[in-house]
Formats: structure tokens, C-alpha cells, sequence
């Protein structure tokens, strides 16, 4: 069996565990979808955000893209965003970087080959021109990249803080509660970096962290 008619095989094997469990599971799953969660989380295959978190389908609306940014120009994560918030109401909103992050060292690495994923990767250089001092002041380069992939989760999550949809959802007392997150490939665990952030005034509490 090759690797393409494997996950067939895998697909079917998952539907008989799961009506073992749960006779009605995919009926009820059709119905409808009530996630308390959107997950922003990096395009990387070692993080998959279901099974790191013990979510099942229908409990998480999930959003990848190359180390979990959130630029207020791309329409693909606000149209998710806005979805998530305004339709689907989830109670939060989470930024999930994780430690070996190969966009985040993509961005530290001083050459530059000028592709579109060197585009992509433009603000994480920014941070790390921010945090200067502080990175350089590592002696340890994987402790140095750690800490980026760190500083780049909490600055997308104040990025999310300035998006209209968050704004307006707040000043409609409205959720969501955004957080920060970052996961370790070596042990499976997950940090929590930013709390919880549901005002504007919680949300500028994040500046001197930036």
C-alpha cells in the first residue's frame, strides 16, 4: 500500500472507531458546527491543532498558515477571523506558535533569497530588529530562536487586538478572549504566553512586551 491509498485506509479505520464511540457522531456533526475555539496556528505538520489540544472535529475552527502571522492585510485569516467571531461566536481566539518554528529560523537566517516566503516572513525580522538587544544578549542560538518564536506569537496576538472585528466585538461587549500559545515538538506541551486578553485596555497591557 503506498503512502496516497494509506490515509484511505486510515480515513476508514477512523470512521469505525468513531461510531464505536459514538453511533451518532457524524449525523450530529453535520448538522451544525458550535466551536468555542478558533486556533491560528503555524502550517507546519508536527503541530496539528486537534490532536495537541484533545479537541474533536466540530469543537475547533482552525486557520495555518507558514509561523501563525496575522497581518492586518490578509484577507484570508481576517475573513476566517471575522467568521469565527461574528457567525460561529467562539469564546476565544488563539495564537499557536511552536519551539523548532523553521519560519522563524528562516527569518533569523541573514540571507535572503527574495522569494514570496521571505515576503511572508518580513515581520518576524521586524521583531527580531525590535528585540535586539535582548536576542543578541543570548548565548545560545536554539534559546535565541525559541525566544523569537515566542516574542512572534505575542506580537500577532496584538495584532489581533487591532483587527476591526475583535474591536468591534469588544465595544459590542462581545467576545472573544484572545490568547497566546507556543508548543514544544520535544515533549508535546504547550506554554500559555498571553493569557488572556478581552478589553483594549488588557490588550495595551501587551505594549511593554513588544
Amino acid at each position: 500500500m503506498d503512502d496516497y491509498q494509506r490515509l484511505f485506509e486510515n480515513n476508514r479505520q477512523w470512521v469505525r472507531d468513531r461510531l464505536q464511540a459514538d453511533p451518532d457522531f457524524f449525523k450530529r456533526n453535520a448538522r451544525q458546527q458550535t466551536p468555542e475555539f478558533l486556533f491560528i496556528g503555524c502550517s507546519d505538520s508536527r503541530v496539528p491543532a486537534n490532536e495537541i489540544t484533545g479537541t474533536l472535529p466540530g469543537e475547533m475552527f482552525v486557520h495555518r498558515n507558514i509561523a501563525n502571522q496575522v497581518f492586518p492585510n490578509d484577507i484570508n485569516v481576517l475573513s476566517v477571523l471575522q467568521y469565527a467571531v461574528e457567525v460561529l461566536d467562539v469564546k476565544h481566539v488563539i495564537v499557536c506558535g511552536h519551539y523548532e518554528c523553521g519560519g522563524v529560523k528562516a527569518a533569523a537566517q541573514k540571507q535572503v533569497h527574495y522569494g514570496l516566503v521571505d515576503n511572508w516572513l518580513s515581520e518576524i525580522r521586524t521583531i527580531e530588529r525590535l528585540h535586539g538587544r535582548e536576542l543578541e544578549a543570548m548565548t545560545d542560538p536554539q534559546a535565541r530562536i525559541n525566544r523569537l518564536g515566542e516574542l512572534n506569537v505575542i506580537h500577532q496576538v496584538y495584532n489581533l487586538t487591532l483587527t476591526p472585528v475583535v474591536r468591534q466585538a469588544w465595544e459590542r461587549g462581545r467576545r472573544p478572549v484572545l490568547h497566546g500559545l507556543i508548543y514544544s515538538l520535544e515533549n508535546g506541551l504547550l506554554k500559555e504566553l498571553v493569557p488572556a486578553v478581552d478589553t483594549p485596555s488588557a490588550a495595551d497591557q501587551l505594549l511593554p512586551m513588544l
